[in-house]
């Protein structure tokens, strides 16, 4: 890679560009699933970019992974963003494992949770 070193990004950009290769940022990807013959994998919080070349479409993932049986509505360690969490408390008035519970009941959905909760 030190033949790398200096390349202005200028210049980079529009040897990409007259090689027929355009690289793009996905907007306002949140989640990505892969799924294999026996498991889903699950990329949270994801940023996605794709570069084009020639018509073939090469996509870069990166964010935080999780793995779960194929199938599943809810991933085995289900992980809910903690104000979704503090939500089903406050208005459920009920503890942390109970919101997590019914967050997990309810596929992460705060007002089935809190619903579930308040009816249960």
């Amino acid at each position: 890679m030190s033949g790398m070193r200096g390349v202005n990004p200028r210049q980079m950009k529009q040897a990409m560009k007259k090689m027929g290769i355009t690289n793009t940022d996905v907007k306002g990807v949140t989640e990505v699933v892969i799924r294999t013959h026996d498991e889903e994998i699950v990329i949270r919080g994801a940023q996605v970019s794709c570069m084009e070349v020639q018509g073939t479409k090469n996509y870069q993932i990166t964010g935080t992974e999780e793995r779960r049986p194929l199938g599943s509505e809810v991933p085995a360690a289900a992980h809910f963003p903690e104000e979704d969490i503090e939500l089903v408390m406050a208005q459920a008035g009920c503890d942390r494992e109970a919101a997590v519970s019914a967050l997990k009941a309810c596929e992460g959905q705060p007002a089935e949770a809190i619903i579930r909760i308040i009816s249960g």
